[in-house]
């Protein structure tokens, strides 16, 4: 993808994270390169060259920039926060204090900042989630309030109810008619993707980057009528199996459960989206001619946009009328990757 000059260093002046992948920076005056986003003090443009790879930088004598790593997945979970995560996940009920991080060699401040930034709360705030949203399916099923707390690990009733109702709003004994949407982290070769489920299926699966992901939290809770909590969900087990198979080049046509909140035209311009095949590609104007609606090629600009469920629902398929690739959610890099590697396994 050719970029001028001067949009690359507008987008590094912006710290633009659409343009991850697309290029790198290059200060010819402290040998360092550096992603489009990275956060360190900006050069003058006569003292920057731009690169496609990071491997031309690594070839003319550029070292990678300490603080934006771009050798690095951008916002890849570190593997010590997955393994907590995955333990969480097993058991629940696990409570893990700052002494036992310690033990594992992982310094308490650096895991609460970490969740602080990806999950927004700490460490010990996403626990107490985690065993909250295990007893909320307890007590739905039919439960006791006092067996599901305990099961979860909560030392009392009191601490359990008052952390309970801060969550969903309602004491445990009144929480039959209230919904959750599950939410999980999953690792792709494109980073970190947030995926959400009810019962029905696969709501969101969106990259974790995206600016749009808050505002998407908040139409799903709206339209479940339901509060979003980390946790397991039956559907997440086969969508991470398929993403995985669908980046290896093994899986075109994915079987996981989805459910699509929208309006009636936009389940049926995803419902299209779904239809292109892989390894091709088409425009806004022939998405419109197939819907049978020619003059609503905006209209159908508009609905892709508003897909929550990347790849599955591959929006990356569409182009423009051109051929040129035009806005995605995940960022142009991304939107190439997927056309790339669909067109390579085809």
């Amino acid at each position: 993808m050719k970029l001028s000059r001067k949009i690359m260093y507008q987008a590094i002046l912006d710290k633009d994270t659409s343009f991850e992948g697309v290029f790198f920076t290059a200060v010819k005056t402290t040998g360092i390169f550096c992603r489009p986003s990275c956060t360190a003090r900006k050069p003058k443009s006569d003292n920057v060259e731009f690169f496609s790879t990071s491997k031309e930088c690594l070839h003319r004598g550029y070292r990678p920039c300490k603080v934006c790593k771009p050798l690095h997945h951008l916002n890849k979970t570190p593997i010590e926060m997955n393994i907590l995560i995955d333990e969480l996940e097993a058991n629940p009920g696990k409570r893990l204090k700052d002494g036992d991080l310690l033990k594992r060699g992982l310094e308490p401040h650096t895991v609460r900042r970490w969740f602080l930034k990806n999950h927004g709360i700490t460490f010990h705030a996403y626990q107490r989630m985690f065993r909250i949203n295990t007893a909320f399916k307890k007590i739905q099923q039919g439960d006791g309030v006092t067996g599901a707390a305990f099961d979860a690990g909560f030392e009392s009733l009191s601490g359990f109810g008052e952390s309970f109702k801060n969550i969903f709003g309602v004491a445990p004994k009144k929480s039959k008619a209230k919904r959750v949407i599950d939410l999980k982290r999953i690792e792709t070769r494109l980073g970190t993707m947030i995926a959400c489920a009810v019962t029905e299926g696969i709501c969101l699966l969106e990259f974790s980057d995206r600016k749009m992901l808050e505002t998407e939290f908040i139409s799903l809770a709206r339209h479940f009528n339901a509060t979003i909590v980390q946790g397991s969900n039956p559907h997440f087990e086969l969508l991470e199996r398929e993403i995985a198979r669908y980046f290896d080049g093994q899986l075109r046509d994915f079987t996981v459960p989805l459910t699509l909140p929208g309006s009636a035209f936009q389940k049926s311009v995803w419902q299209q989206l779904m239809s292109i095949p892989y390894g091709a590609t088409a425009t806004y104007g022939e998405q419109a001619a197939k819907l049978g609606k020619p003059e609503a090629v905006r209209a159908v600009g508009r609905a892709n946009g508003m897909n929550r469920i990347s790849i599955i629902i591959p929006c990356h398929r569409v182009v423009g009328k051109d051929g040129a690739l035009t806005g995605y959610g995940g960022g142009i890099w991304r939107k190439q990757f997927l056309i790339d590697l669909e067109k390579s396994n085809k």
